[in-house]
C-alpha cells in the first residue's frame, strides 16, 4: 500500500483529471553511495542512522522526502532518496557527490557519491518482445496485445463518488483516463467484484479484496487503440499521483504502472470470469437455498421442540398448580390456626392491657394524691420559710436602719464637734489677734500715760490693773498663754457664755479700749 505524503511544491504537476483535482507529478529520486572504511577493531559497527543524519545535514536547507537504505555491505551503504522536485536533483547531487563525512569514533573520512536514480519502468522494447515471444496470444483480440495497463496503489478516496467516499468508482476512473489519454474500451477494478475473493477460495487465479481494510486499489485500463496505450505508458512513466484539497494543501501517492501480462481484459478472461461469476452466483444461490432449507428444518425442529416444551410446560404448570392448591389449602389451615391463636393472644393481650391500664390509672391516682399532699406540704413549708425569711429580713432591715441612724447621729455629732472645734480655733485666732492689738494699744497708752501723769485715781487703778495684766501676758511663755486662755475660758464658762457671746464681749471691750 502506497503512503500518501504532503507535497510542499506542486509546481511541476501536470493536470490529470480536473474535476477531482488530480495531477501527475514527476518522481525525483537519487542514489547515494557511502564508501565505508575498513574496520580494524572487531565489535565496532557503523550506524546507518548516523550516516543518514549526516546526509540530511549535508543537503540543508533542503530536505529529503524519503531516505532509506537500499543495499548495505562491508564496503559501502547505498541509499535511495526522494526529493521534492526534479529541479533540485542537480542541487542535491552537487551538495553530495564527491563530498566526505566524518563519523564519531572513526578517524577516516567516508566518501559520498550521488547520482540520479533510474526508475524501474517497462519500455516499448519490453512489451513488444513480450507479446512477440508470448504463446497463446493473438494480436487481433483485445487484451492479448499491448493495449491494457495495470495500475496499482491508487487511493480509493481520490476516485470515489460523494455517496460512497470509501469505494472507488469505475466511471470516475474511466473519465480520468479518457480525458487525459484517449478513448477507453474497458475498465476493471477487481476490488469492486465481491466474487473475486470467493473465486480465489475455490481455486481461481484472482486476488483478494476487502473494503474494510484497504485504502488503495488496483485497476486495469484497456484502450481502444495502441496509440492510447503508448501515450498512457509514456505519460505515467516516472510519475506519481497528486491531489489538491480544498484547504490548499497537496498530497502525493506513488503508483505502480505496468502493461498487462495476464490477458486480464481479453474476451476469454472476461467470459471465464463471467462464467466463474455465474457459477459463484449459482453456488451462492445453492448455498442460500441450502441455508433456507436448513433454516426451515431448524425452524420446524424448533417448532416441534417448542410444542413439546409447551406440553411439558403445561404439564409442569398443572402439577405445579395442583401442588400450589394443596399447599394453599395447607396454608389456609395453618393460617386459620394461626389466626385463632392470634385472636386468643390478642384477647389475652387486650385483657392484660385493660388490667394494666386500670393499674396504671390507680397508680396515677395515688401518685396524684401523694403529689398533691407533697405539694401542699411543700407549699406550707415554703410559706413558713418565706414568713421566717420575711421576719428575718425585716429585723435585718430594722437593724440596718438603727445602725444607719446611729451612724447618722454619730456623723452629726462628729460634724458638730468639728464645727465647734473649728469655731474654737477661729475664736482662738481672733483672741490672739485681739490680744496683740490690746498689747499694742496698751503700749501706746503707756507712752501717753508717761506724759499725762495727772489723771484721776480711778483711771490709775484701772491702768495699773491693765498694766499688770499686760505685763503678765508679755512675760508669760507659751504655756502661760495657754493657761491664760484656759482661765478666760473658765471665766466665760462661770458666766455661762458661749464662744459667740464671749466674742461679742471682746468686740465691745476692744472697741472701748480702742476709743480709750
Amino acid at each position: 500500500m502506497a503512503q500518501q505524503q504532503l507535497c510542499a511544491d506542486p509546481s511541476e504537476a501536470i493536470e490529470f483529471f480536473g474535476p477531482k483535482e488530480l495531477y501527475l507529478k514527476p518522481i525525483a529520486k537519487i542514489n547515494i553511495s557511502v564508501t565505508l572504511p575498513q574496520l580494524k577493531t572487531t565489535g565496532k559497527a557503523i550506524s546507518n542512522w548516523e550516516v543518514m543524519e549526516k546526509l540530511r545535514k549535508m543537503v540543508k536547507p533542503d530536505h529529503f522526502l524519503m531516505l532509506r537504505v537500499s543495499k548495505s555491505s562491508m564496503e559501502f551503504i547505498r541509499f535511495e532518496a526522494e526529493i521534492e522536485t526534479r529541479a533540485l536533483i542537480k542541487t542535491f547531487i552537487a551538495r553530495l557527490d564527491g563530498k566526505s563525512m566524518k563519523l564519531q569514533g572513526f578517524p577516516e573520512f567516508l566518501k559520498v557519491r550521488a547520482a540520479e536514480a533510474k526508475l524501474s519502468f517497462p519500455s516499448r522494447h519490453d512489451w513488444d518482445s513480450f507479446f512477440r515471444d508470448a504463446q497463446n496470444m493473438n494480436e487481433e483480440n483485445p487484451g492479448e496485445r499491448p493495449d491494457t495497463i495495470h495500475v496499482e496503489n491508487l487511493p480509493c478516496k481520490w476516485f470515489s463518488i460523494d455517496s460512497e467516499p470509501d469505494k472507488p468508482s469505475e466511471l470516475i476512473l474511466k473519465m480520468a483516463f479518457a480525458s487525459f489519454i484517449g478513448e477507453v474500451r474497458r475498465i476493471d477494478i477487481p476490488m469492486l467484484d465481491p466474487y473475486r475473493h470467493e473465486n480465489q477460495i475455490t481455486g481461481g487465479n484472482f486476488r483478494t479484496f476487502n473494503f474494510g481494510n484497504s485504502l488503495t486499489f488496483d485497476a486495469y485500463v484497456q484502450f481502444m487503440e495502441y496509440i492510447g496505450f503508448v501515450k498512457a505508458m509514456d505519460a505515467l512513466k516516472g510519475m506519481k499521483l497528486l491531489r489538491k484539497t480544498s484547504d490548499g494543501k497537496a498530497y502525493t501517492a506513488e503508483i505502480k504502472v505496468d502493461f498487462d501480462r495476464t490477458k486480464h481484459l481479453s474476451n476469454k478472461s472476461i467470459r471465464r470470469r463471467e462464467r466463474e461469476r455465474q457459477r459463484l452466483i449459482e453456488l451462492e444461490e445453492q448455498r442460500a437455498e441450502q441455508k433456507r432449507k436448513e433454516k426451515e428444518e431448524e425452524e420446524r425442529r424448533k417448532e416441534e421442540e417448542r410444542k413439546q416444551k409447551e406440553l411439558e410446560e403445561l404439564e409442569r404448570k398443572r402439577k405445579k398448580q395442583e401442588k400450589l392448591t394443596r399447599k394453599k389449602q395447607r396454608q389456609q389451615v395453618r393460617e386459620e390456626r394461626r389466626r385463632t391463636r392470634r385472636e386468643q393472644k390478642k384477647m389475652q393481650k387486650k385483657i392484660a392491657m385493660e388490667e394494666r391500664k386500670l393499674l396504671v390509672a390507680q397508680r396515677k391516682l395515688e401518685s396524684i394524691r401523694i403529689l398533691t399532699e407533697l405539694l401542699l406540704r411543700a407549699k406550707l413549708e415554703k410559706q413558713h420559710n418565706d414568713l421566717q425569711q420575711r421576719i428575718l429580713e425585716l429585723e435585718q432591715e430594722k437593724e440596718r436602719q438603727i445602725e444607719m441612724e446611729e451612724k447618722k447621729k454619730a456623723a452629726e455629732r462628729m460634724r458638730k464637734k468639728e464645727m465647734e472645734t473649728k469655731k474654737a480655733r477661729q475664736l482662738k485666732r481672733k483672741e490672739s489677734r485681739l490680744r496683740k492689738r490690746l498689747l499694742q494699744n496698751w503700749k501706746r497708752k503707756q507712752d501717753k500715760q508717761k506724759i499725762n501723769i495727772g489723771e484721776s485715781g480711778s483711771q490709775d487703778k484701772t491702768k495699773m490693773k491693765i498694766r499688770s495684766a499686760v505685763v503678765k501676758t508679755e512675760d508669760a511663755s507659751d504655756d502661760d498663754t495657754h493657761k491664760l486662755q484656759s482661765v478666760v475660758s473658765s471665766w466665760s464658762q462661770q458666766r455661762h457664755w458661749t464662744p459667740a457671746e464671749y466674742y461679742n464681749w471682746m468686740r465691745e471691750h476692744y472697741s472701748y479700749y480702742s476709743s480709750w
